[in-house]
């Protein structure tokens, strides 16, 4: 069996994170999420692989290549034009002449789930996960074991079982993709595919996720699998960690990095190779700091992504926050991340308010971002890529672009 996995897409929501690499090379514990994808499909006993690429195609292959220091086979199908789902798996039809998986390189799944979908023998297989507002998602309609509908986002929803975006399909399907006509959103969807395909007689088989699903779709997602990532780890330490540094817990300390001492830090949290951390600041759990990473003295950093070659200076503050890569923090920035009222924190994307659903949720900050000393960052704000912050300027909402 092969894996067809979907990898062509931007991830707009996920602005500014996604301006300059695709949504399934942002980092959860220090790895692109389409590694953990992969990962998880090899621990399933699949190792050949077709990666569908479009944006920024080229972070993808330069980093996974041919597969085989990942122990797999990738081949890789551009996709043109992102036009739906539906064309995505479609393009893959030149390499598939057997029963395949497809899932996307966004979602996080284990290698145990994709084992008990694989066990299935219908010709079509959905995933499906309970969710308390399922009218937000695709809906399947079931009976009799089997899927006998699939509803987009309902009025009243038939069933509380929301498409969770991961199939089994047999090589028939590809003719029925040709046959799919644009839906309203002027895409090719597979969920109306496997209609046709419904409509056709054709058995649709299904299978609930009852483990926490991972679909990263908006920034603070990010931070919710580099928690459920953390909880994994077991101490690694490779690193030089200094006398008088204090290391608690799950804590890995990657070749060539330097603990400097005073540095306190609280597990799980990752330690990127060539990092150097300290003195006397303080790394809080469910922290990933990327490689090349400089923590200076008196830093606080909480719950938080810090991605490659970024510097924070000494007495700054960072807390819920995802910090892109080559970023540099001027002496005393401060990034808020709780509300006075203790409400939930809106975040401004693609133009439109968005409620988080989290309490505490800090800075989204792009690439290439440099802020003057003693700046303020207020809950949720949105930094674009190559922004220059003045000192002591507090920004809010939306900075940059």
């Amino acid at each position: 069996m092969k894996a067809v996995i979907l990898a062509a897409g931007e991830g707009t929501r996920m602005r500014p994170l996604t301006k300059n690499r695709p949504k399934v090379m942002l980092p959860v514990g220090n790895c692109p999420i389409l590694q953990h994808v992969i990962e998880q499909v090899k621990g399933a006993n699949i190792t050949d692989i077709v990666l569908i690429i479009g944006y920024h195609s080229d972070t993808i292959t330069d980093y996974f290549k041919d597969g085989r220091a990942f122990g797999v086979r990738i081949e890789y199908v551009v996709q043109k034009e992102r036009l739906g789902t539906g064309n995505a798996i479609g393009v893959a039809e030149p390499l598939i002449n057997e029963r395949f998986l497809v899932l996307n390189g966004d979602v996080m799944i284990t290698s145990a789930r994709i084992k008990t979908l694989c066990s299935h023998n219908e010709p079509v297989v959905m995933t499906a996960q309970e969710v308390d507002n399922p009218r937000a998602f695709g809906v399947l309609e079931v009976k009799n074991g089997h899927v006998i509908s699939v509803h987009e986002k309902p009025e009243i929803p038939p069933t509380n079982l929301a498409n969770a975006g991961i199939y089994i399909f047999e090589p028939e399907v590809f003719e029925f993709i040709k046959r799919t006509s644009l839906s309203s959103r002027n895409e090719y969807e597979i969920t109306q595919t496997i209609l046709e395909m419904i409509n056709s007689k054709i058995n649709v088989g299904y299978q609930i996720i009852t483990e926490k699903w991972l679909d990263i779709g908006r920034p603070w997602d990010l931070l919710d699998a580099n928690t459920e990532f953390l909880t994994t780890i077991t101490e690694d330490i490779k690193g030089k960690v200094e006398e008088g540094a204090h290391i608690l817990g799950p804590v890995i300390v990657e070749t060539g990095a330097r603990i400097r001492s005073g540095a306190y830090i609280e597990g799980p949290v990752i330690i990127g190779s060539k990092s150097d951390i300290g003195p006397n600041c303080y790394i809080r759990p469910y922290t990933s700091i990327g490689r090349e990473v400089r923590i200076g003295n008196a830093v606080e950093i909480k719950n938080s992504i810090i991605m490659e070659r970024t510097h924070i200076g000494h007495l700054s503050y960072v807390g819920d926050s995802i910090i892109g890569t080559n970023c540099n923090f001027g002496a005393g920035t401060k990034v808020a991340n709780l509300r006075h009222d203790g409400a939930n924190i809106k975040v401004k994307i693609k133009g439109e308010l968005m409620d988080s659903g989290r309490r505490k949720l800090g800075t989204i900050m792009g690439d290439n971002v440099h802020t003057g000393i003693n700046c303020m960052l207020n809950v949720g704000t949105i930094i674009e890529p190559g922004s220059n912050i003045m000192p002591g300027k507090f920004v809010r909402y939306n900075y940059g672009g």
